[in-house]
This record gives structure tokens, sequence and C-alpha cells, in this order.
């Protein structure tokens, strides 16, 4: 291609075209077509009635249900508080109840009340819905934590392309330092959409604001060692990390068991899956599972300072070849002026175009 301007262009369109393919992969894969894969359910009773009831309800769904049958409403209650089963199932001859928890998953609480209104329907009998654990009424679908993770992404990852392009010239350790500064920040403003401003959390909000540091850090981490490495492709690793297979294995929109065996794996140890259920479990389920989760984040931030590390022993092992390369300074002679002009005209040169690269680096990183 003749025309290094357009050549500059097209190469700076493909990011951006691949974030199409990725996203529509991604959300539409994972959002698109919520279908039971083990939905895990519970129907209360110790008769043989209530046995063969389970029974016959996996027989007919097969994959798509995990069926279990439990002495006592209060054993269904425990379970449903515990985020072990979605939906539990009371007979009754004549009021047969439906037990949920939305603040775990109001869409899943909605695909239990799907399965068993039909079966109560079938007797003639309306289906009561007793939900033991709601949100808040300031998230009445229990979706604000998934907007929450979104909003404390995006200060995340758009982050990075600052402290790693713009701050190139500064030592890794100073850069990380400003990422475990910078994510104090982001999660900072976290706490305080989730708080004073849209009142998601009523109380723990300084568990919020450390689940949300924990969170973050961990991003900024890993993305500014991996901007030693991928460079102006770091918007694009990050997206692919912390969008495209973040937020739809995060549990806050759909929970795994209405997703496929791909991004139902991934929540298992994702970081957004380990905020998001982290803040549930705070919030709604007396810190229940909070531990897992904790540990979780800490597994990320970890994996982000090994990855600094590395990238911080890359870059001085690559100062210390290019010192050895240049070799000795010109002399000032009348013979080294000319050959010393021209570098550092080149030096200059060089200069210019990497602050035009990252200048366009950070804009395409913020701008997604």
């Amino acid at each position: 291609m003749r025309s290094p301007a357009l050549r500059h262009v097209l190469t700076h369109l493909i990011t951006p075209l691949l974030m199409c393919i990725g996203m529509g992969l991604a959300y539409m894969g994972a959002f698109v077509t919520p279908e039971p894969n083990h939905l895990p359910v519970a129907v209360v009773g110790t008769a043989p009635q209530a046995k063969v009831f389970a029974q016959t309800l996996k027989d007919g769904a097969g994959d798509k249900l995990d069926v279990r049958t439990v002495p006592a409403r209060e054993d269904a209650v425990g379970l449903l508080r515990s985020r072990e089963v979605t939906g539990a199932y009371v007979p009754s001859a004549k009021s047969p109840e439906l037990l949920v928890a939305s603040a775990a998953s109001d869409m899943d609480a909605l695909a239990a009340e799907r399965l068993f209104t039909p079966v109560a329907a079938a007797h003639g009998l309306p289906l009561k819905v007793t939900d033991v654990a709601e949100p808040v009424a300031d998230d009445p679908t229990g979706q604000g934590l998934f907007f929450l993770l979104i909003a404390v992404s995006i200060g995340s990852y758009a982050s990075v392309a600052a402290l790693g392009a713009a701050g190139a010239a500064l030592a890794m350790r100073v850069r990380a330092l400003l990422a475990l500064g910078v994510s104090a920040v982001v999660s900072g403003i976290g706490a305080l959409l989730a708080g004073p401003v849209f009142h998601l959390a009523h109380h723990d909000l300084a568990g919020v604001w450390g689940m949300a540091w924990l969170y973050s850090a961990g991003i900024l981490l890993i993305g500014v060692g991996l901007h030693t490495f991928l460079k102006r492709w770091t918007t694009l690793a990050m997206m692919v990390l912390f969008v495209m297979l973040n937020f739809t294995s995060s549990g806050g929109l759909f929970q795994p068991e209405l997703q496929n065996a791909f991004f139902g794996a991934l929540h298992g140890f994702w970081n957004g899956a380990g905020f998001v259920e982290g803040v549930r479990s705070l919030l709604y389920f007396g810190d229940d599972g909070l531990g897992r989760s904790v540990w979780t984040l800490v597994g990320w931030l970890l994996a982000g300072l090994v990855v600094t590390a590395v990238a911080g022993l890359h870059e001085r092992a690559r100062r210390e070849a290019d010192r050895a390369e240049s070799g000795p300074e010109p002399t000032a002679t009348g013979a080294g002026r000319p050959a010393r002009r021209d570098a550092e005209q080149a030096d200059e040169a060089d200069e210019a175009d990497e602050t035009a690269e990252t200048e366009a680096e950070i804009e395409e990183a913020v701008g997604v």
C-alpha cells in the first residue's frame, strides 16, 4: 500500500472491527438464548408422592434440571439462602407454593416460576410465590450490581492506556504503584455509586469498596503488565478479558445455570463473577460464599502482580541490551557533531511518532 497515512488508518481499524466480532459472539452467545442447564431445584416432602413427582420432573427435563427432595420447608429456605437451589416447590392439595431468592438472580427466579406454574395449573390451583431473599427496593431486579460491575470495569481498563502508554517512560514499579492508586479512586467512585447515589448497598459499603478495589487493582495491574508486550493491542486484549468474557460470565444478568457450559465454567473463577457474587453475598446472603469470592479476586490480583513483575524484568533487560548496542556517546569533535545531530533528529522523530501512537491508543481505549 503506497500511502502510509491510509495504511496507518486501516491498521487502527482492525481493533474496533475485531471488537465488533468479539462482542457479537460473546454477548449474543451468552444472552440471546438462555436455556436451563442443570438448573438446581428442590421438591419439599418426604412422602412417596413427593419423591415420585421429583423423579418424574427430572426424567421429563433431562439435563435441564437437577432435582432433589428436602424434608421440610425450612430446609428449602436454607438451600435458597445458601444459593444451592434456584427454586423449591412445596406441593399442596390446596395452595402449592414456590420458594425463590430473587436477590441471587431475578432471571433464575423467573425461570423457576415458569417451570412450576404449569405444574400447579395442571391441578387447577394457583401457584403462590414466596421470595425469601428480595433485593432492596432501590434495585428491584437485582441487576444494579451488574451495572456497577460495568462502571468499575470501564474505569479500570480505560486507565490502563494512560498508565501503560503515556507512562511508558516511568519505571514499572512506579506504574504499578500508580495502578494501585488509580484502583483506589475507581473503587471509591464505585462505592459512591452503590451507596449515596443509587442506594444499591444499604449496609456494608466499606466491604463493597474493598471488593471493588480488589477487582479494579487486578485489572489495572494485568493491563499495565500486558502493555509492555502487546503495546497498542492491549486495548483489544483488555476488552476480551474484562468485557467479552467477563461481563457475560459474571452472573449479573443470568446465572450459569441459564447459560451454556462455556460461560457457566468461566463463572467459577472469572473476576467479574467473583465481584458480583461477592457483593451479593455481602448484601443479601449473610456473607455466605463471600470467602470464595474474595479469594477469586485475590487470585486475579496476584496474577496482576506476577504479570507486572515479569514485564518489569523484561523492560530492564531490554534497556540493558539497548545500552550495550548503542556503544559510547559520540565525541564533541567537529567530525562527531553531524553524527550526533543526526542521531538527535532521529530520536526526536521517533519521539513524535511514539507520542502520536500513544495519543491514538488512549483515545481508542477510552472511546470503547
